[in-house]
């Protein structure tokens, strides 16, 4: 079996997410995430740990971040601001708080649903952004806990063999920890939250820990 094949590349297991924050962050740009009759193609996430100030889990375990413990492959979904529902994957084994932030997708399934959901035409403002592809793909608080290996949100992996050339760069949107670069996006992707540097979209990779 190659690496490729391997339970650990697979989105479709635990394992996948039983790994390194940043190792599922980088492998899940260009996987599809699936609700209903709607689905994009991931191009941006950013990781979280508890480690760090920005990660919810920094401040310990309370109700609200205990899905962040685990166990991997489970969904943390949350409010920002009272407004927006954002999508996290949990990673990390458990007992480490730790999750991915789902931030862009590129619409391929639905997409006359998410215009409908979004009151918006072009493709590449239905989903570029963590608030707007939950808006899009009708995911809200009441799927927070469920997992993301065969539950109601379907993380699968990306159509095609080709994998997506991966840029890592700060995250955005925060006001703790920015130093930190782990921001993941494709480069070549037009559905990004917020574009990238044209020396970046070039294909320059950085590397992170």
């Amino acid at each position: 079996m190659s690496a490729d094949e391997s339970p650990a590349r697979d989105p479709r297991t635990t394992l996948f997410y039983a790994r390194s924050v940043h190792a599922v962050a980088r492998d899940l740009v260009g996987c599809v995430l699936r609700r209903g009759q709607t689905a994009g193609r991931i191009v941006e996430t950013e990781s979280y740990h508890e480690s760090e100030p920005a990660c919810h889990a920094f401040v310990g375990e309370t109700e609200r971040t205990r899905p962040l413990l685990g166990p991997p492959g489970v969904a943390y979904v949350y409010r920002s601001y009272g407004i927006h529902a954002l999508l996290n994957a949990v990673a990390e084994p458990d007992g480490v708080g730790a999750a991915v932030l789902i931030r862009a997708l590129e619409p391929l399934e639905g997409v006359e649903i998410m215009r409908a959901r979004r009151a918006l035409e072009r493709p590449e403002q239905l989903c570029s952004g963590p608030g707007k592809l939950t808006q899009a793909l009708g995911i809200g608080l009441e799927l927070n806990r469920t997992m993301l290996t065969g539950g109601p949100i379907e993380i699968l992996p990306g159509p095609g063999c080709e994998r997506p050339r991966v840029v890592a760069g700060r995250r955005i949107g925060i006001t703790k920890a920015v130093e930190l670069e782990w921001r993941f996006c494709d480069a070549r992707s037009a559905h990004v939250s917020r574009p990238w540097p044209p020396a970046m979209r070039a294909g320059r990779r950085r590397r992170t820990q």
